[in-house]
C-alpha cells in the first residue's frame, strides 16, 4: 500500500491523510468499549498503520510531517493560555508555580541520579535528567475535552502543564552550560547554549504581542468566520516563525493565548477554534504511533525502561511533595502525578540539541530515549490522566448534565452541542 500511495503524488498524500484520520477514528470504536481515552486509540492506530505493522503510508510522507507537530502544538498552546488571567493568577500563582518546581526538578533529580548509579556519565545524567522535567500538554487536555472534565483539579492541571515546559527549558540551559564547561573538547561553543535561550524569550515575546494585536482586530463588528481566520493567522504564523529558529511553538503560543485572553476577556474565540482543531489533533496523535520505532526502543534497553520507568516516580512524588508543600486539596495529593506523565513536544527539541554535546554513542542512546519513551509515554498516559481526573471527581455525572442541558435554554444546548463536537467523541 505505501508502495503504491507513493507513486501517485498528490493523490497519495491525500489518501494518507485520509487513512491517518479513519484509523484513529476505527481504533476508538475499541478503545470506547475498553473504557479508555480517544488520544490513545489515535496512537494504537499510527502503530498499526505504520512502518513497522502494515505499512500503509510511505515513510517519506511520515517524514514530512513535522508541520502537522507544529501546528497540533501551537493551537493546543493557545489553547491553554486562556487559563492563564491574571485575576486568576494573582490568587493562586505563587502556589502553582511551587507546585511546578517541586514536580518538574524532582523528576530530573531522580533520574540524574539513578543514570549516575547506573555508571553514566555526569554529563548524560544531568541532560537526560533536565530534558525529563518537560511534560506534554496534548494528551492531557484533550483527554480532558473528551470527558468534559471540571473543576479545581483540571484548572490546577492546565496551569502546571503549561509551566512545566518554561521549567524544562531552565533547568536544561543551566545543565548544558555545566556540561559545555566542563568539557574539554570545546566541540560546543557558549553561543549554541545561550542562543537557544535568548530565541526561546523572542518568541515569548513575539507570541505576547500577537496575542494583543490579534485582541484588537477581534471585535463585535467581525463576524465569526473571520475572526477564526485571523486567530488561524495569528497562531499559524507564530507557530511557522518559531519553527524557522528552530524553537518550539509552545510556549509562544500558550503567550499569544494569555496576552489574548487577558486584554480582550473574550472565550468565544477558544470555542471556535475547539470546533476547528480535532482533525489536526487526531492526524498529530496518529503520527505519534507511526513513528515509534521498534528497533530504537531494542536499542534503549534496560537504561530506557529505567528512565520510563524513573521519570513516573519522579512525577509522582514530586507532585504529592509540592501539593503538601502548599497545603492543595487531598485530591491533588494523591491523583495529580498520574496527569504528568505524557512526555514529547519540547523535550524533543532538547534531546536534538543534547545530542551534539555528547559523545556520538551518548548522544545517540540519549535522542533515542527520548524518542522512544515519549510514544510510550504517549500511549500510556491518558489511560493515566484518565484515571486521575475519574478518582478526583472531575468528571461530570451524565445524568446530572442531561438535566442541566434539558432545563438550559437554547444557547446552553448549543454550547453543549459544540462542546461534543470539539471532544471529537461520537
Amino acid at each position: 500500500m505505501a508502495l503504491y500511495l507513493s507513486n501517485l503524488g498528490a493523490a497519495g498524500i491525500i489518501l494518507s491523510i485520509a487513512i491517518m484520520l479513519a484509523s484513529g477514528f476505527l481504533l476508538t470504536r475499541i478503545t470506547k468499549r475498553l473504557h479508555l481515552p480517544n488520544v490513545t486509540g489515535y496512537i494504537i492506530a499510527g502503530v498499526i498503520i505504520g512502518p513497522w505493522c502494515l505499512n500503509l503510508v510511505p515513510s517519506q510522507y511520515i517524514e514530512q510531517m513535522d508541520f502537522v507537530t507544529d501546528l497540533a502544538l501551537a493551537f493546543i498552546a493557545f489553547g491553554v493560555g486562556r487559563y492563564f488571567k491574571l485575576s486568576a493568577l494573582k490568587a493562586n500563582g505563587k502556589n502553582m508555580v511551587i507546585l511546578t518546581l517541586f514536580e518538574s526538578l524532582m523528576a530530573g533529580v531522580f533520574i540524574t541520579v539513578s543514570m549516575l548509579l547506573l555508571g553514566l556519565s555526569l554529563s548524560f545524567s544531568l541532560l537526560l535528567g533536565a530534558i525529563g522535567c518537560a511534560t506534554a500538554p496534548a494528551s492531557t487536555i484533550m483527554t480532558i475535552r473528551q470527558y468534559k472534565a471540571k473543576g479545581p483539579f483540571i484548572d490546577t492541571i492546565l496551569q502546571v502543564v503549561a509551566l512545566d515546559d518554561a521549567v524544562a527549558l531552565v533547568a536544561f540551559s543551566v545543565c548544558a552550560a555545566f556540561v559545555q564547561a566542563s568539557s574539554g573538547t570545546g566541540a560546543v561553543s557558549i553561543s549554541q547554549v545561550v542562543i537557544p535561550v535568548l530565541l526561546n524569550i523572542a518568541a515569548l515575546v513575539m507570541g505576547a504581542v500577537s496575542g494583543i494585536v490579534l485582541s484588537r482586530m477581534i471585535n463585535k463588528r467581525r463576524s465569526k468566520d473571520h475572526s477564526l481566520v485571523l486567530a488561524c493567522v495569528t497562531i499559524m504564523g507564530v507557530a511557522g516563525v518559531c519553527s524557522s529558529m528552530n524553537v518550539s511553538p509552545l510556549l509562544a503560543c500558550m503567550a499569544s493565548g494569555t496576552a489574548y485572553i487577558n486584554a480582550s476577556g473574550n472565550k468565544h474565540l477558544f470555542k471556535q477554534l475547539n470546533q476547528f482543531t480535532p482533525p489536526l489533533l487526531v492526524m498529530f496523535f496518529v503520527l505519534s504511533g507511526m513513528r515509534l520505532s521498534i528497533p530504537s526502543l531494542a536499542a534503549a534497553g534496560t537504561i530506557g525502561v529505567i528512565y520510563f520507568l524513573v521519570r513516573i516516580a519522579g512525577k509522582y512524588a514530586g507532585s504529592t511533595v509540592g501539593a503538601a508543600v502548599i497545603h492543595a486539596s487531598p485530591e491533588i495529593r494523591r491523583y495529580f502525578g498520574l496527569a504528568l506523565i505524557p512526555q514529547a513536544g519540547v523535550s524533543i527539541g532538547l534531546a536534538v540539541l543534547g545530542q551534539r554535546m555528547l559523545p556520538a554513542e551518548s548522544g545517540l542512546m540519549l535522542s533515542t530515549i527520548i524518542l522512544s519513551s515519549g510514544l510510550l509515554y504517549e500511549m500510556v498516559g491518558p489511560a493515566c490522566s484518565k484515571i486521575a481526573i475519574k478518582l478526583s471527581g472531575s468528571i461530570p455525572d451524565k445524568e446530572k448534565c442531561t438535566k442541566k442541558e434539558k432545563k438550559g435554554d437554547g444557547g446552553e444546548m448549543e454550547e453543549t452541542v459544540s462542546a461534543q463536537a470539539r471532544h471529537v467523541v461520537v
